[in-house]
């Protein structure tokens, strides 16, 4: 069996923020993550714990206050912006909003052509029209909307120019942000088969982050779960949904709404309690405070992310319980 091809790396991540009375918060709190070449690697968890941040700070437009980022071996950390921008073009980002991201004083033209224009990809103003037109085509962009501007489309259709614009460079790894949690269900599905579709045909890396479980079933082949800062269990998709090692993994899945009125309630656990502050996490373990199967030593020891059954879990009971 061939070892899979590492693409890019986290190690001991750490990225905080200045806060009032010189505290600090933790979003990012020692992060390891390993993203594997032509993989979808989904980050999920709940609103606050640190799965955009820990994205951006993975593909350098935010730096880390500690740690180290490696692109297929090369350490990008503390590299200056001309040693930079070719890994720059090699990462790409999908944001959640596709109308706030769009510049709405430029038409889709000018949008999905800036990139090609600042590395200079195309000998001339003619070319660059050609490959825009190319682009868009991919992402499924009638050529005649060439010059309207972002007001003038569904929101929908803003997302695929925004997919058009982080495709330009031929980037190895795009980084998805929540990219369909603002547009309407029917819609979500086209987005996330042109997802699939251009992966395949264009050999991308994705880092899908999102809270909807149901649509990282779909997208991911394999899943990190991440709560205040940390990450709680890493494991290919199926089997973490399957059989869930950490005890906030299963609490992820039984949240999921059920079609089926019968099996609403069936054995589903509630998570009860506040999630922490990230100004001030607990101590130990940072699930402990809303975890049942909570100990002393979950109160005092943090615990690391160990191999267990196929996955990666941090958690002292996980196995026990």
């Amino acid at each position: 069996m061939m070892a899979k091809e590492i693409l890019l790396e986290g190690r001991h991540l750490v990225r905080e923020f200045p806060a009032k009375g010189r505290k600090k918060v933790h979003a990012v709190s020692d992060v390891d993550l390993t993203i594997y070449a032509g993989e979808t690697l989904a980050l999920v968890g709940e609103s606050g714990c640190g799965k955009s941040t820990l994205g951006r700070t993975l593909i350098g437009l935010i730096p880390p206050t500690s740690g180290t980022v490696l692109f297929e071996g090369t350490d990008l950390t503390g590299l200056r912006p001309g040693a930079f921008a070719p890994y720059r073009r090699q990462m790409q980002l999908i944001f959640q909003d596709p109308y706030a991201s769009l510049d709405p004083r430029m038409t889709v033209r000018d949008i999905v052509a800036e990139p090609l224009v600042t590395y200079g990809l195309c000998p001339d103003k003619a070319a660059t029209t050609r490959r825009v037109r190319e682009l868009l085509d991919a992402v499924g962009i009638p050529e005649e909307f060439l010059y309207r501007y972002p007001h003038q489309f569904s929101g929908g259709q803003r997302q695929r120019i925004g997919i058009a614009r982080a495709i330009a460079l031929h980037p190895r790894l795009i980084v998805c942000d929540e990219p369909v949690s603002a547009l309407d269900v029917s819609v979500q599905s086209q987005i996330l088969n042109l997802l699939k579709d251009l992966q395949e045909r264009f050999g991308l890396t994705y880092l899908f982050i999102s809270h909807d479980l149901s649509v990282v079933r779909f997208m991911a082949d394999r899943v990190a779960v991440m709560f205040l800062g940390k990450l709680c269990e890493v494991g290919d998709t199926a089997s973490l949904y399957t059989r869930p090692l950490h005890p906030y993994t299963r609490f992820l899945l039984d949240a999921i709404p059920r079609a089926d009125p019968r099996l609403r309630d069936t054995g589903r656990a509630l998570l009860q309690g506040e999630i922490p502050s990230p100004i001030d996490p607990p101590a130990g373990c940072r699930f402990h405070t809303r975890c049942p199967y909570a100990t002393d030593r979950c109160r005092t020891e943090a615990p690391a992310l160990r191999p267990l059954a196929g996955h990666e879990v941090a958690c002292h009971r996980a196995g026990e319980v």
